[in-house]
C-alpha cells in the first residue's frame, strides 16, 4: 500500500473516530493501573498538567501565530501519574496562554492536579 494511499484516506477521515478511540485506551490503563502503588495515599488519581511549544514555519502554518515572524503550537498534556499515560492531548496556536487550557478540562471531584506557574 503506498504511504499516500493512507494519507488520503486519513484526510477524509473523521477525527472524531481517532478521539473515541484514545478514549477506549485510555480507559483501558486506568483498569490495568487501578492498584498500581503511587508512594502517596490518595483516594483518588493524581494528574500532571504540562505543555511544550512546538516550533512551526510561519509561511507554511499561517494560523498558528507566535510572534510576527514566528509561528508555533503548544501541546497541552494531561497525565495520568498511576500509569504514566496521557488522559488528554490538546493542540493550541503558540500565542495562548496555558492557564486558558484549563477551561476544556472535565475535573474529577476529589483528585490532585500538578502543575508549574505556567
Amino acid at each position: 500500500m503506498a504511504r499516500s494511499t493512507l494519507a488520503d484516506a486519513n484526510e477524509t477521515r473523521d477525527w472524531r473516530i481517532f478521539a473515541d478511540f484514545a478514549q477506549v485506551l485510555i480507559q483501558q490503563a486506568a483498569g490495568l493501573y487501578a492498584e498500581e502503588p503511587f508512594g502517596a495515599e490518595l483516594l483518588r488519581a493524581a494528574y500532571a498538567l504540562d505543555s511544550t511549544t512546538i516550533d512551526l514555519c510561519r509561511w507554511l502554518f499561517p494560523w498558528a501565530k507566535l510572534r510576527q515572524h514566528k509561528a508555533a503550537i503548544k501541546l497541552h498534556t494531561l497525565l495520568a501519574l498511576r500509569g504514566n499515560y496521557p488522559t488528554v492531548v490538546i493542540l493550541t496556536p503558540g500565542k495562548g496562554h496555558d492557564v486558558n487550557f484549563l477551561d476544556e478540562l472535565s475535573y474529577e471531584a476529589g483528585s490532585c492536579y500538578i502543575m508549574d506557574r505556567g
